[in-house]
């Protein structure tokens, strides 16, 4: 077991109340980090941990869930401390005992997250570089959508799917789309809205109150569309999300076809992350999109 003594003082120095950790605990938290809940008696916190190196992953996080807070749209993790401690980095949050998503729940947060979206930035991506799971994700800003995802978002997974293995030519046909993204938005380019950026199921959840909660972002300015195809990608919510998301901000009959553009930028993720198994699904969607260019 990892020496907790570092985290306790740093939760001590946050809080300006002394803390021990009386009780720690390894609970699930996702494959990328360690996760631990450490308790005094009376306080509990939720801690990720990780090798030094891990500390800007932690500080995105640490940004990401301070602004998407700050919004106040949805209930998300309170940031409590990090930093280093030797041998290892630290997170601390709040500790929230959450459960799955449910119909009601689900609702709460489609209409929480279209409430979310509709807090706009000055422009696309954000003042600093973050993670997309353990990849990084570049945030350079850019006045234009299109050219921000093509060139910061595509661009940058096929290199490294090339890298990795990726067949040229099926690469070349991705490095096509990325360059033409501005043929997919031909009614205009979308609004600059405040993204979780990795709204997966896993990134999701309830209180016992019914209330939802997001955590583990990837936060940008982006097209809202591309956080709605995310949470269709893997599946995981329930109906009623999707139905009040569209019924609080309706969507364009264009997300049938960009929404295979966003989920791209996941999948190549993925096979950069996790390997082979999921060529075959990023060569059908490199297909479909320039199908539909030629069409």
């Amino acid at each position: 077991m990892p020496d907790f003594a570092p985290v306790a003082a740093a939760i001590a120095a946050a809080t300006g109340t002394p803390f021990a950790a009386a009780d720690a605990r390894s609970v699930g938290g996702g494959s990328i980090h360690s996760a631990w809940m450490l308790a005094d008696g009376g306080r509990r916190y939720f801690v990720k941990l990780n090798e030094t190196g891990a500390l800007p992953m932690f500080a995105a996080e640490a940004e990401g869930l301070a602004a998407l807070r700050a919004v106040a749209a949805v209930r998300v993790p309170a940031v409590v401390a990090s930093g280093l401690a030797p041998g290892y980095a630290f997170l601390v949050l709040e500790h929230l005992e959450m459960g799955a998503l449910d119909r009601a729940g689900g609702a709460a947060l489609g209409r929480a997250l279209a409430q979310l979206h509709r807090v706009t930035g000055p422009h696309f991506g954000w003042p600093s570089d973050n993670f997309i799971g353990a990849t990084p994700q570049e945030n350079r800003p850019n006045a234009g959508w299109a050219a921000f995802y093509g060139r910061q978002r595509l661009l940058p997974q096929l290199r490294r799917a090339r890298a990795n293995g990726m067949e040229r030519r099926l690469v070349e046909q991705g490095e096509n789309l990325a360059e033409k993204v501005a043929a997919f938005f031909v009614e205009g380019e979308p609004a600059a809205s405040l993204l979780h950026g990795d709204l997966w199921s896993g990134n999701a959840a309830q209180l016992a109150d019914g209330m939802p909660v997001i955590f583990d972002p990837a936060v940008h300015y982006g097209d809202r569309e591309a956080d709605v195809a995310m949470a269709e990608l893997f599946g995981g919510f329930p109906e009623a999300f999707y139905a009040a998301y569209r019924e609080a901000w309706p969507l364009s009959a264009a997300f049938e076809t960009r929404k295979v553009l966003y989920n791209l930028y996941h999948v190549l993720n993925h096979y950069n992350l996790f390997g082979a198994g999921y060529l075959n699904q990023a060569r059908r969607m490199i297909e479909r999109l320039n199908a539909e260019l030629r069409g």
